[in-house]
């Protein structure tokens, strides 16, 4: 029998050179279902690997109460010894000043005993009230008191020494006010209003500025270490077999590690930093959500952006740490930017850090709302997609060199 005519089925033209083998353009809802189904697998690549799920846990758990606990710039319990020499009413006043929690309760030393104490450790602070104290103050005279400072405890010499000033010179013009021998005011008295944390708690600052830098961290290593991950397990070849384009793949990642983040942030806000220390949030919840996965679009693109970069995981770390370290150290979040260089600012205003710290603190701390944070927003979007734009162009060329 003869075999009917057929034409051959046509061949479809290569890819060329620097371009992956997928197939042609499809619709929207076609890449919005791509990128969908490549986020949930991202999830359960996470969920299988547990040194990063640890990590994850403990940067909003352990880290932020450690961080919100152990603040250098505070003042707990610190050793006070005090030789009252003048044994008056004033100096009793100074020594009932200094009580926790910033100060253990004083303890009443000789001055034989000054050396001893501080050699061995017992004292961190030894105040030392002269003879006479009192009656030169009532007599118009400036009397010095000495303080001696074990400056080894750097942290607490630095900040306690600013303590005790300031607590000696407040009791001592109370103290005159009513002493004074023309019993008239004093010629001016300050008043000071504390504004969004009455009690000055440094925790409250240390445990949301935590979770301010542990998004940032997080974002950006779980970005790249997915991409990593992709190319250690040779998964990243499926992928350019399959009928997904780059910038779905880009996509898929991007949300993913966004969400994985944003819960955690919002876990610790709410249970570690408002449940367990008792922190005061002033602002939106909902409008501090909004802003941080505006955020992370931003972070998780730069993640992605240096894990195209790097060849393996530990390229990847050495890349993080420099690239994290100026931006969590010129936030604004550890020192503010109004104590930064000129052209430091001008720089680091090119970043969506320094943006959402401003945001996030304006949110939490003060309560503001969108009309007040939204040329913040507007930044972080600006910032963001340039971002985004620039590890989309280079995860495409990267894709394109492997396919």
């Amino acid at each position: 029998m003869p075999r009917p005519n057929s034409a051959p089925a046509p061949t479809p033209p290569a890819a060329p050179s620097g371009q992956p083998q997928t197939a042609g353009r499809h619709g929207v809802g076609e890449g919005l279902r791509n990128v969908y189904f490549l986020g949930i697998k991202e999830f359960y690549s996470l969920l299988r690997d547990y040194a990063l799920l640890f990590v994850i846990v403990f940067m909003f758990t352990g880290a932020v109460l450690a961080d919100a606990r152990a603040k250098p710039d505070s003042l707990s319990n610190a050793a006070i010894a005090v030789v009252d020499e003048d044994q008056s009413a004033l100096s009793q006043r100074l020594i009932d000043a200094l009580q926790p929690p910033y100060f253990s309760p004083p303890r009443l030393i000789s001055r034989a005993d000054i050396d001893r104490g501080m050699d061995m450790g017992l004292d961190t602070f030894v105040l030392n009230i002269p003879p006479n104290f009192q009656r030169d103050v009532v007599n118009g005279r400036s009397p010095s008191i000495q303080l001696n400072v074990d400056a080894t405890r750097q942290s607490q010499a630095l900040v306690g020494s600013t303590y005790i000033e300031n607590i000696l010179a407040s009791e001592v013009l109370a103290w005159m006010s009513g002493h004074r021998s023309n019993d008239l005011p004093l010629p001016a008295r300050l008043v000071t209003h504390v504004k969004f944390n009455p009690n000055l708690y440094a925790s409250w600052f240390g445990g949301i500025t935590s979770i301010i830098n542990n998004l940032t961290v997080l974002s950006i290593v779980l970005a790249g270490a997915a991409l990593i991950r992709e190319r250690e397990h040779g998964t990243i070849e499926h992928l350019l077999v399959m009928p997904v384009t780059p910038l779905e793949i880009m996509l898929s990642k991007v949300w993913s590690m966004s969400v994985v983040v944003l819960c955690g942030g919002l876990f610790a806000l709410l249970v570690m930093v408002r449940g367990v220390l008792g922190v005061h949030v002033s602002g939106s919840i909902l409008l501090f959500a909004a802003g941080t996965l505006l955020y992370l679009f931003s972070t998780t693109s730069l993640g992605i952006f240096l894990g195209t970069i790097a060849r393996s995981m530990p390229q990847f770390g050495l890349l993080v740490i420099l690239v994290l370290l100026p931006l969590i150290v010129l936030s604004g979040a550890i020192t503010p930017t109004e104590s930064m260089p000129e052209l430091v600012r001008y720089v680091m205003s090119l970043a969506p850090t320094i943006h959402f710290v401003a945001f996030a603190q304006g949110v939490l701390f003060r309560g503001a709302g969108l009309s007040t944070m939204w040329p913040t927003l507007l930044a972080i979007a600006v910032t963001g997609s340039v971002f985004f734009w620039v590890a989309s162009a280079r995860l495409r060329r990267t894709i394109g060199q492997m396919g």
